[in-house]
């Protein structure tokens, strides 16, 4: 095993080295083992390299394990790709076979897009997730291979997992990137950590998004607000004429108020509503 090095002086060395250990995701505490390896086998092309190494990271996985890529290593276009990510390929590490790669793990799992006849259990995305994080919270070094973008993993290689991961994919367009087979899995990785993970990311300004009705500045309206809205609208479509001939009133009323409730009104919405209607309803002067 080759670790991927650049020339640079010992003092150079010490401070990217922590650049590196800033940048990079921190390990929970709780979890006995770290998070899976991502093993790319023979990978052909260098953004391709660095577009997983971005995919990882956006995802929480720093620990990238590459078996002899085709253009050699380091390469200046996976570092490129990677962006913000360049720390995960910068710290890559380099070996010469797949039993090298993951001779130190005890639960790999290959990704592929079909079982080829072989005898193993097979996997969601979202069910590897679950097997891996249950074999890490045990303490087991886990990891997932990922074949060479022209042809993915050869059969000998399958053969030295445990398990096979297959996703879900459109039978008219079957064949995932490298990239985004990365992107998948280690998005799934990431979700099965977090009971309701937070969407996007936390700026200066805002905090991360949330599934549902951002109400961060503004509450449901109470049933009050509501009927003092209604009251108000009704009273000036009883004056303008809207609300006739007198036997659809209620009808007509109930559906009014429906359409609000379905709304999901907000206090802010029904303020907005009452100042609708209150300049709707002045007398203009030509008038």
């Amino acid at each position: 095993m080759v670790k991927a090095r650049t020339a640079a002086s010992p003092s150079a060395k010490e401070a990217a080295a922590r650049r590196l250990r800033a940048k990079a995701p921190r390990r929970d505490d709780a979890l006995a083992a770290p998070p899976p390896a991502i093993v790319l086998v023979k990978p052909q092309l260098g953004e391709n390299i660095g577009f997983a190494a971005r995919a990882m990271a956006n995802f929480g996985l720093t620990d990238l394990r590459l078996v002899a890529p085709r253009d050699g290593w380091p390469n200046e276009k996976a570092e490129a790709a990677a962006a913000g990510a360049a720390f995960v390929a910068e710290q890559a590490s380099v070996y010469d076979s797949v039993e090298a790669a993951i001779g130190g793990l005890n639960y790999v799992i290959a990704t592929t897009a079909r079982p080829r006849g072989m005898v193993k259990p097979v996997l969601s995305p979202e069910s590897a997730a679950k097997e891996l994080r249950r074999r890490q919270a045990k303490g087991e070094g886990t990891g997932i291979l990922f074949g060479p973008e022209r042809s993915g993993l050869d059969n000998d290689t399958i053969a030295l997992a445990d398990e096979i991961l297959t996703a879900p994919v459109s039978e008219d367009v079957p064949s995932l990137s490298l990239p985004q087979a990365v992107l998948v899995v280690a998005y799934e990785w990431h979700r099965g950590g977090h009971a309701a993970p937070s969407l996007g990311r936390k700026t200066a300004f805002d905090r991360p998004a949330a599934e549902g009705l951002d109400m961060a500045h503004t509450r449901p309206a109470t049933r009050e607000e509501l009927f003092g809205l209604f009251a108000h609208l009704e009273s000036e479509l009883d004056r303008s004429g809207f609300l006739r001939p007198p036997e659809k009133r209620p009808a007509m009323i109930r559906a009014i108020r429906n359409m609000f409730h379905r709304m999901g009104v907000t206090e802010q919405d029904v303020r907005t509503w009452r100042g609708i209607v209150a300049a709707l309803s002045r007398r203009r002067p030509e008038e």
